[in-house]
């Protein structure tokens, strides 16, 4: 699963907005929609996280076993 699909995934099952979202992780809602179009790509930070903010694994977020 692409990291796009991952943080989807991660936004609806805790029914967190693209602003909310980007606030727990200390991002702006822009950079959130860019990566939701798959624009870009989570920093280091961002991905750091992810793993603290919601326990997801940075490899699971690029697809490698």
């Amino acid at each position: 699963m692409a990291y796009v699909e991952i943080i989807k995934q991660v936004m609806l099952e805790h029914n967190l907005s693209q602003q909310k979202f980007a606030d727990i992780l200390g991002v702006n809602q822009t950079t959130v929609s860019q990566w939701l179009m798959g624009k870009k790509k989570p920093n280091y930070e961002s991905i750091y996280a992810l793993y603290e903010k919601f326990d997801i694994e940075p490899n699971l977020l690029f697809g490698i076993d």
